[in-house]
């Protein structure tokens, strides 16, 4: 068993205006920092519109097809841009969530990190945003309840941000568990306690601004933990941002770099002792360059040991 790095150069054909936080060089950082580890390296496909569809209407689909240009930039909304390579990128994304989603399923991998971009936990139903186009982690999820018919799939979200697209996509799903620990306040706004969805299935875990550590920790030992082991999931998909570390540029949640390592700790062994180890990671958030190569260095070092490579 070992762990699988799923990523594709199409990731790096996204490119958003100069000075965009969003950058190229996020990805190049991250798989810089992954270049030497023991890893299966796997080419993210692009994604079957039908997998799409299961998260997204065909409108939808169809809007982000014809918005992208085939020279320039076109602006989505204040902070979301398409550029020529976005479509493929973005596909991509989509496309890799769903083959972690194959490898670790089918035993050809213990656990897998997607290295794709733009992120997607911010994309809803209709609506691209926070520099995401689709819902990368959420198709994933339905997938592996439709396509693999597994009875129940966890998400786990702990960027900075709150993850509202795959919270709007997954709310209605009452096979599907979504956490997401966040800065609150914070953009997008969303994310309080009280949003727990029609089937309550979503569980949002705000922490207030230089909250740190401890309470990041408290937050998860005392809330997230005891919810995983009570719906049982037979796969768990992580939305990983790296943006609440302390040197983030866009908030101000204060983490080290330890406590990813610790949370993907954690959170391998709730995989251990609830679905054989089956985890599939997806890389969100995380602005400062170097922050977000030594984050997820960590979080990958984790799921290697874990992996058994």
């Amino acid at each position: 068993m070992t762990t699988a790095l799923i990523t594709h150069p199409d990731c790096l054909g996204h490119e958003p205006p100069e000075g965009h936080p969003e950058q190229v060089a996020r990805l190049e950082r991250v798989l810089a920092a992954l270049v030497e580890k023991d890893l299966l390296r796997v080419t993210a496909p692009l994604v079957a519109e039908d997998d799409l569809l299961r998260v997204h209407p065909k409108s939808y689909v169809e809007t982000i097809r014809a918005a992208a240009p085939a020279d320039g930039l076109v602006q989505l909304d204040a902070d979301t841009w398409m550029s020529p390579g976005s479509l493929a990128a973005a596909h991509r994304g989509a496309g890799g969530a769903i083959r972690g989603v194959d490898l670790v399923l089918s035993g050809e991998a213990h656990n897998a990190f997607v290295a794709t971009r733009p992120p997607g936990h911010h994309a809803e139903r209709e609506t691209p945003m926070g520099f995401c186009l689709f819902g990368n982690v959420a198709a994933a999820a339905k997938y592996a309840l439709d396509h693999h018919g597994l009875g129940r799939v966890a998400v786990v979200d702990f960027d900075v941000h709150h993850g509202n697209g795959t919270q709007d996509l997954l709310e209605d799903e009452p096979r599907a568990l979504f956490v997401s620990s966040h800065q609150y306040p914070l953009w997008p706004g969303t994310g309080a306690p009280d949003e727990t969805g029609p089937h309550d299935t979503i569980l949002n875990v705000p922490l207030a601004p230089r909250s740190g550590s401890t309470a990041f920790r408290r937050a998860y030992e005392d809330t997230v933990f005891p919810r995983l082991r009570a719906f049982k999931p037979d796969l768990i998909l992580v939305s990983a941002g790296f943006d609440a570390h302390r040197d983030d540029p866009l908030a101000e949640l204060t983490l080290e770099t330890d406590d990813f390592t610790w949370i993907t700790d954690r959170l391998c062994d709730l995989a251990d002792d609830l679905c054989g180890g089956r985890l599939v990671s997806c890389l969100e958030g995380g602005y400062n360059l170097y922050a977000l190569a030594e984050s997820s260095a960590a979080h990958v070092d984790v799921l290697i040991k874990r992996g058994g490579a």
